[in-house]
């Protein structure tokens, strides 16, 4: 509660100026901002595969994931660093989301600068990173298996979203831990569905593809390895 107003994120005393409920039905903004999502990384993965029709389906589930993260840095965070003081009243398709999502982590609500600083980070540094890694693996036509360029840029970008991830969590887990302060509410959905599911993907992902790097090297390394023997 702040000024006489009412909200419903934890804590309870958080102070969100101007804050207005959601006008839109949360099923039509989940739809609207879905195919928002999905039209950017079918046209990239569209444009990849006509440029190099040559693509692999993982090369091409790739594409998908870098420009899936591109599109969210750059505009979804990039929205919310332009707009975090005005999102709790605003009623924009994005400022709306935001607030849907900040049941789980009111912190996207009071300009927490943990939040302005990480998030101004990510949209300016892995935004072009990302779009950058799909277009060199989008671009990749000499080889099956990607560039030393590829690979440098993929395991910066995925160190990057694991050690975003890490401070993510640790910040939130030590505030509840260590001084019992809650940023989620209680309710499943919003604590394992939100908070954990919707960020989950950004460790399991750059796990699988700092993987695939890594066998990537090993296996050129074994090749140079054999030629030298030969």
């Amino acid at each position: 509660m702040t000024s006489g107003q009412l909200h419903p994120y934890f804590p309870a005393d958080a102070v969100i100026p101007g804050y207005a409920p959601n006008t839109t039905p949360l099923p039509v903004i989940l739809v609207v901002f879905g195919g928002l999502i999905g039209a950017f990384v079918l046209a990239c993965v569209g444009l990849a595969r006509r440029f190099n029709p040559g693509l692999k389906r993982a090369e091409q589930l790739t594409i998908a994931w870098f420009a899936l993260c591109g599109f969210l840095h750059l505009f979804f965070e990039g929205y919310f660093i332009l707009n975090h003081a005005t999102l709790a009243s605003s009623q924009s398709l994005f400022a709306q989301l935001w607030k849907e999502y900040a049941l789980s982590d009111s912190r996207y609500l009071t300009s927490d600068p943990f939040m302005l600083c990480i998030e101004t980070l990510t949209v300016l540094t892995w935004a072009p990173l990302s779009l950058l890694t799909a277009l060199l693996t989008a671009t990749n036509t000499t080889t099956r298996r990607p560039t030393p360029q590829q690979q440098i840029l993929q395991t910066a970008v995925c160190v990057g979203h694991l050690y975003g991830v890490a401070l993510y969590y640790g910040t939130c887990g030590f505030a509840e831990h260590m001084r019992g302060l809650s940023y989620s509410r209680p309710e499943a959905v919003y604590y394992w569905g939100y908070y954990v599911g919707m960020n989950a993907p950004w460790v399991v992902v750059p796990l699988v593809l700092l993987r695939r790097c890594w066998k990537v090297g090993v296996e050129v390394g074994e090749g140079k390895e054999g030629k030298k023997e030969r």
